[in-house]
């Protein structure tokens, strides 16, 4: 017999709530308001999911909402893993400044010493322009012939290929537009450098080092424990679309999970990859050549929400969105990871974070 529905969004309620860390301390109508404005967005029966919330370096909340696979009904779960899109533009940024850390790399080098023959059209093209999206290279995925080389494995250098002869948008430095190529030129110095594959490097040298055991460069081959399958909605809700994870590769092609998120922040807090030195670089809100703040480090938007200061980074990449939001000043972080690109939690995340800060 068919259990009526307000039945059934009773049972997954319950279900969510019952996946409460126990907090002691945490006002109880703060996180009413939390789970308010999260089942109001992610409602049972549809892609939903996972929020988490530390304070101080204490996780205080954590919650699954929604399903992680609607043919088979699961529901979410906060070990889910999802791909988190741009969030990967992190790791790529502190990468490189491991490489800085150790010698091997200057921020201020320009691209033509590991690319020598990239045509940078008169114009002297650093890492800094790479990292701060200030270079003027064209962005492939606003490119036409994307979708050609969408279902392609194509090498680091291959993608390189695809778009290194386009017109340059700006000089550099002249304006911030936020682009992909620079972080896949990115990549390939990290592959350089290393001697190591990207996926490698960020495995050995953060994920295993870290303890992110959810986290992995993205496969479709890949048998992955507790997968988050990915929609997108067209008249309803669809699987959605195939992409080479070889074309997002450095810019967007990392999966993770809220818990090993927050290992992230945590270690970047701490200054556990890279010098403190070495860390504040990654957070100064850099300018153009005109002296025009960007509002953007090395990987991380900076920002100020409702008067508090803000180091942010959205993700998108098909079925999936995430947002990270850190308020340095109250130590407070929010990740919110989602299996629909139809349902961004940018929003909401920075509502939560600022809810939490005032609480």
């Amino acid at each position: 017999m068919t259990k009526p529905l307000y039945l059934k969004y009773l049972l997954a309620v319950i279900t969510v709530l019952s996946l409460t860390i126990s907090f002691s301390g945490y006002a109880q109508d703060a996180e009413l308001k939390i789970d308010s404005l999260l089942l109001e967005k992610y409602a049972p029966d549809v892609p939903g999911a996972d929020f988490l919330i530390a304070r101080n370096g204490e996780i205080i909340y954590k919650k699954a909402f929604g399903l992680a696979n609607l043919e088979q009904g699961v529901p979410m779960k906060t070990d889910n893993v999802f791909e988190i899109g741009s969030m990967t533009k992190q790791f790529t940024a502190i990468a490189i400044l491991m490489l800085a850390d150790q010698g091997k790399l200057q921020v201020d080098d320009e691209i033509t010493k590991y690319i020598p023959d990239y045509p940078t059209q008169g114009h002297k093209i650093t890492l800094h322009h790479l990292l701060t999206h200030t270079s003027g290279i064209k962005s492939f995925t606003s490119m036409k012939g994307l979708n050609d080389i969408a279902n392609k494995d194509l090498t680091p250098l291959e993608l390189i290929d695809f778009f290194k002869n386009e017109t340059m948008d700006f000089a550099p430095g002249e304006a911030f537009k936020y682009n992909n190529s620079g972080y896949v030129i990115l990549g390939y110095i990290i592959e350089s450098v290393s001697r190591q594959a990207y996926a490698e490097f960020i495995e050995e040298h953060i994920f295993k080092r870290l303890g992110m055991t959810s986290s992995q460069y993205a496969s479709h081959k890949k048998v992955i424990q507790r997968r988050a399958s990915g929609y997108s909605q067209r008249d309803g809700y669809i699987n959605t679309r195939h992409i080479s994870f070889t074309i997002p590769y450095a810019s967007g092609s990392l999966m993770s999970s809220v818990d090993d998120m927050f290992l992230w922040q945590e270690a970047i807090k701490n200054n556990v990859l890279i010098s403190e030195e070495t860390t504040e670089k990654a957070f100064i809100n850099y300018s153009l050549n005109n002296g025009e703040p960007i509002n953007y480090g090395y990987g991380w938007h900076l920002k100020t929400n409702d008067g508090m200061l803000s180091r942010e980074h959205g993700g998108s990449i098909f079925g999936f969105k995430s947002m990270g939001v850190y308020l340095p000043d109250s130590d407070i972080y929010v990740i919110g990871l989602t299996n629909c690109d139809c349902n961004s939690p940018t929003k909401v995340t920075r509502q939560i974070a600022e809810l939490v800060a005032k609480d």
